[in-house]
């Protein structure tokens, strides 16, 4: 205790509550002597009588020894906890220097030199390796090495005698992320569950190309590709953004591989505003993202290929995507929708049926209560002039003419397309 305030003008517990609201004048004087400083408290625990005062007086008396002396509300716990059992307080000086120290500094510069014969392996393989030196071949200087416990052979490394001698760096390990819900989505045959996946249009002489963010509806397979330069959060948010207002429907589900892209506060706080679940693939469960997966290969590869990009052609790649692909995907391009069987056995079986061929727009008019996913202000009848505007074949021809114009854009005007 430093500093001790002469208080004794103080007699009652409102003088105490106006000292502590800092209204009343005190004066101060130093005791360096922690003795004095526990014979001071113990005689104004007896000066205001604190066994016998009121509840609530004591814990202003309380308060108010903290302030002078200093001491946290554990340590005058334990003090005044000690003048109740005993009437008095008597400081009780710690004697005891801790636990005896096993290890020297020998022995953990010859753990060190393990280390580093042996290219740092794991503690139960270091420990081991202590144990046969000293009992296979009887290296007497490692006997207390052989002994100690895996967790303190840790505990060595750490230390300065070890990091003196050797410092050894390891990998960054993955940290498990708490966003997003680690399942396969469920949907029960309601649309507004998307897939999302990354394809990255390579890189060439160290620069990275652009990126398409592909997001696919498992029930009615409708899709939408955005192009974006990089994705990071300022690239990456808008494109989401627009791609969640493309779809026609109400959106309640987003699934995603394990990607940083996806999974960060900035995209989990989007969803959570817009009230969509998140989910993220399960390791080992390689069909949780096949869909979004599938549609990268089938679409998105065969429209763009293989070939690097740059970053620069991303706003014209993307509104090709918007003006052009995505319009044709939805709407023009029939898609395989699988049906389930069962066999005796209970096995599943998914088959493919001619029947169910159909575009993803006209699988989202089959679905019973299809109207009631729509967004507000959408309807079949305004969908429906959208996708009779233009023949299959018409679309597909703009499509492509779009496609060799923005190619020969990009690669140049001697760019030869099959």
């Amino acid at each position: 205790m430093k500093a001790i305030m002469k208080l004794d003008d103080l007699t009652t517990v409102g003088q105490l509550e106006d000292f502590l609201s800092g209204t009343q004048a005190v004066a101060f004087a130093v005791i360096s002597d922690k003795d004095a400083g526990y014979r001071w408290i113990q005689g104004e625990l007896a000066r205001f009588g604190y066994l016998t005062c009121p509840r609530r007086h004591k814990g202003v008396l309380i308060r108010y020894l903290m302030k002078v002396s200093g001491y946290s509300r554990q340590q005058m716990t334990r003090l005044v906890g000690q003048y109740r059992a005993n009437g008095r307080l008597q400081r009780q000086q710690r004697t005891v220097t801790g636990f005896a120290r096993r290890d020297t500094a020998s022995d953990i510069r010859l753990l060190a030199a393990m280390d580093e014969r042996h290219d740092t392996p794991c503690g139960p393989a270091v420990k081991k390796l202590c144990e046969r030196a000293y009992g296979v071949f009887g290296q007497a200087e490692y006997e207390r090495l052989a002994t100690i416990s895996v967790s303190h052979l840790y505990n060595l490394r750490r230390s300065v005698t070890y990091t003196c001698q050797r410092r050894h760096f390891e990998k960054t390990r993955p940290r498990t992320s708490a966003l997003g819900e680690r399942r396969k989505p469920r949907p029960h045959g309601q649309p507004g569950y998307i897939r999302i996946d990354t394809v990255h249009q390579c890189d060439q002489d160290k620069r990275k190309g652009v990126y398409h963010i592909n997001a696919v509806d498992e029930v009615t397979q409708s899709e939408v590709v955005c192009s974006v330069e990089k994705i990071g959060e300022c690239h990456l948010i808008p494109a989401l953004e627009e791609m969640l207002d493309t779809f026609p429907f109400v959106l309640l589900g987003f699934h995603s591989d394990n990607g940083s892209e996806y999974v960060n506060g900035r995209v989990a706080a989007l969803l959570d505003k817009l009230r969509i679940e998140f989910t993220k693939s399960r390791s080992r469960h390689s069909n949780d993202n096949a869909l979004a997966e599938s549609k990268n290969a089938a679409v998105v590869r065969k429209q763009f290929g293989y070939s690097h990009i740059p970053q620069r052609w991303a706003p014209l790649i993307n509104d090709f995507n918007r003006d052009h692909l995505n319009p044709y995907l939805n709407f023009h391009r029939p898609c395989f929708f699988p049906e389930i069987r069962t066999d005796a056995k209970g096995k599943e079986r998914k088959v493919y049926r001619y029947e169910n061929l159909m575009t993803p727009y006209d699988r989202l008019k089959s679905l019973p209560g299809a109207k009631h996913c729509l967004k507000p202000g959408l309807s079949f009848a305004i969908l429906d002039a959208v996708a009779l505007q233009i023949s299959d074949n018409q679309a597909a021809e703009q499509l492509q003419k779009a496609r060799q114009k923005l190619f020969k854009t990009i690669h140049g005007p001697n760019l030869k397309t099959g």
